[in-house]
């Protein structure tokens, strides 16, 4: 029954895909007498935490009762006080953990406080499938550096495009509504100056009715080229855009861009382009927590070679443009010998109608 009840607290925190980065996701349920009497996620970022609102949501008294919650109750004063006191002065007699907190001012002392007050504790059930859930919570919490996704879409035989360049539509729509549900898990989305100048996208997401935030849009332009006019320099308070580029650019288009309302960020160079990896420490900086990135092949490439790259989506729909002019998703010099591939692991495959998704994590060396 752990297993049970842990999952029904993984899916109560799923709820908040989007809205508590770069905060964890987190889940309770409260078990008495062998029946659900309360539950509660954490909804958004800087509201009371899941074991607050599985309190405050329970049907009877609390006290005796288990208390299940997919992270370890915090320890610490934060925007909230703290989720382990509050287990206690309710009196709960055992808690049940999916996974530990890797928050160094938690990690461990949120059980600390529980055993100390005489609460059982027990942990590590369903941890793999929580640790997943908030792998980028994990990542950023250890590395405050953002989690990366590299997102492509090609055809059978591997290409992102025609031989003339059009690539509407690759994929199916079911495929392409899946992507505005990865825009929605991420605070960032990454593209190149030519994703911009050849598709001019908004970058938004869109998830038919269901409440969306758009993740800041973060263009990746050395030189400024980017037309004053392009869609994604329609800013608001709901729609931030970043401009990344370098000393190449010129001073008065960059005063121009922030005239639109965006934010210009200059980088380092490194080969002539911007220096991928110190913009990653800048925007962990800025609190983006994730990226999803969305760029051609080159940018792809960029990011691979730079190893931001933590975890790769890949959509094949079943397609042949055939050609030798027409581009792969990540495009660059290349490897010369197979032994130096880029390796991927942990392959998952979901298929949307005809098509199919391959999800799968960079081994870092």
């Amino acid at each position: 029954m752990d297993n049970y009840y842990m999952n029904r607290a993984l899916e109560l925190s799923k709820r908040a895909v989007g809205f508590v980065n770069p905060n964890p996701l987190v889940g309770a349920i409260i078990v008495k007498d062998n029946k659900i009497i309360g539950g509660g996620y954490h909804e958004y970022f800087g509201g009371a935490h899941a074991e607050v609102n599985a309190f405050k949501n329970s049907k009877e008294d609390v006290e005796g009762a288990t208390m299940y919650v997919t992270l370890e109750p915090c320890s610490h004063y934060g925007k909230t006080p703290p989720c382990a006191d509050a287990i206690v002065k309710n009196k709960i007699s055992k808690v049940v953990i999916g996974m530990i907190d890797p928050n160094p001012l938690v990690a461990g002392k949120g059980i600390e406080i529980l055993r100390s007050s005489g609460i059982e504790v027990t942990t590590g059930i369903m941890e793999k499938e929580i640790m997943k859930t908030n792998e980028i919570f994990i990542k950023y919490i250890s590395s405050k550096q953002p989690f990366c996704i590299m997102k492509t879409a090609m055809t059978l035989d591997g290409k992102i495009a025609t031989s003339s360049g059009d690539s509407k539509w690759i994929s199916n729509e079911k495929s392409r509504a899946y992507v505005h549900e990865l825009r929605q898990m991420v605070s960032g989305i990454m593209v190149g100056i030519g994703t911009i100048l050849t598709d001019d996208p908004e970058l938004t997401t869109r998830r038919d009715g269901l409440l969306s935030l758009n993740p800041t849009r973060i263009v990746i332009d050395s030189k400024a080229r980017i037309p004053l006019e392009a869609k994604v320099l329609q800013c608001d308070e709901k729609t931030k855009t970043i401009i990344v580029t370098t000393e190449f650019a010129n001073k008065g288009k960059i005063e121009a861009i922030k005239q639109k309302g965006a934010e210009v960020i200059v980088t380092p160079s490194k080969n002539n382009l911007v220096d991928l990896k110190y913009l990653m420490i800048v925007l962990g900086e800025m609190g983006i927590d994730s990226i999803l990135l969305e760029g051609g092949s080159t940018l792809n490439y960029s990011a691979m070679e730079e190893g931001i790259v933590d975890k790769v989506i890949t959509f094949i729909s079943p397609k042949i443009f055939g050609g030798t002019s027409g581009k792969t998703s990540v495009g660059g010099k290349g490897v010369e010998q197979v032994k130096d591939s880029i390796m991927l692991c942990d392959a998952e495959v979901t298929r949307f109608d005809e098509d199919i998704m391959i999800e799968a994590y960079v081994v870092k060396v």
